[in-house]
């Protein structure tokens, strides 16, 4: 069992991933963003199994260490690159996560630059060791280049404007800065702040998370055994066309159909607990159980 640590992080949709999942004793679990442990946590209360846990954050790893420490593989590294090196090493499991959001404590903590509400740097990493960050993309990239992320990362209506506007205003170091640019370009008042897009943008940018998703979604049908079950949690639209169009392509009345879906749209979360959890607001939950192991031929 894991140790009871003091919570950091709410996890999303955890009941609706334990339905979908619904965990057996002695089944194996793969949580490909484990974070905090908050899922983990409560799938392995019910499988007492093997667990690999990964996370690229090294604050996340401390605390899965502790948490699960002796009675869980924890990794560090990106979910892409540590699926490759699980296939390599002929690993299945019965089980298969993956919450593609940020964690709370990331949003919370102003150093890590992710969050709107307080002021920090232009950081946004998940990997704090990792070269590349919003300032140097921020400080660096050429109007048409932060024009094209705006547009195809954040859906922004005014791209180009704000890129101009932030070429016009490096250097660039702080969130409040950032902020304070894009605000100019939608004046008024919205529940929504007007820098989301921005943020997200470069949040995408910076990690590197949809090319992650692409690289790594056929790895995960590769790790998930006959008649697991794997569910994903994505938080903006551009992740769930992603895991949308996977996930049709190998499930359907077809002979080579290699999963069946658990769920034909999206699961979101219950009144309640976005009250509680303002984060499970855009988060959306799509699952399937693997059914045959496709033959090359």
């Amino acid at each position: 069992m894991p140790k009871q640590t003091q919570k950091v992080h709410t996890p999303v949709l955890l009941d609706e991933a334990l339905h979908y999942l619904s965990p057996q004793a002695g089944e194996s679990y793969l949580d490909l963003t484990a974070g905090y442990g908050g899922h983990a946590a409560a799938v392995l209360d019910k499988t007492r199994a093997e667990a690999t846990l990964i996370d690229r954050d090294p604050e996340a790893i401390k605390v899965l260490g502790l948490e699960f420490g002796g009675e869980a593989e924890v990794i560090r590294g990106d979910f892409a690159s540590a699926s490759e090196q699980l296939v390599k090493a002929g690993r299945q499991y019965d089980l298969i996560l993956a919450d593609l959001g940020v964690s709370s404590p990331h949003l919370d903590d102003p150093h890590r630059g992710f969050s709107l509400a307080h002021d920090g740097p232009l950081d946004m990493r998940m990997d704090s060791e990792q070269e590349l960050s919003a300032q140097s993309i921020v400080n660096q990239w050429n109007e048409d280049q932060l024009t094209a992320l705006l547009t195809d990362y954040g859906q922004e209506p005014k791209a180009r404007a704000i890129a101009r506007a932030i070429v016009r205003r490096r250097p660039l170091s702080s969130t409040k800065e950032l902020a304070a640019i894009v605000s100019r370009f939608w004046p008024g008042h919205s529940r929504v702040h007007p820098a989301t897009r921005t943020f997200q943008a470069l949040r995408i940018a910076v990690n590197d998370e949809l090319g992650q998703l692409e690289r790594a979604l056929p790895l995960w049908l590769q790790l998930l055994k006959p008649g697991g079950r794997m569910a994903i949690i994505s938080f903006h639209s551009l992740e769930d066309r992603i895991v949308k169009q996977f996930l049709a392509e190998h499930s359907g009345n077809t002979y080579e159909a290699e999963l069946e879906l658990l769920t034909k749209k999206p699961v979101t979360a219950q009144p309640h607990e976005t009250v509680s959890n303002p984060r499970a607001r855009s988060a959306k939950l799509r699952a399937a159980v693997k059914i045959k192991t496709k033959i090359e031929r």
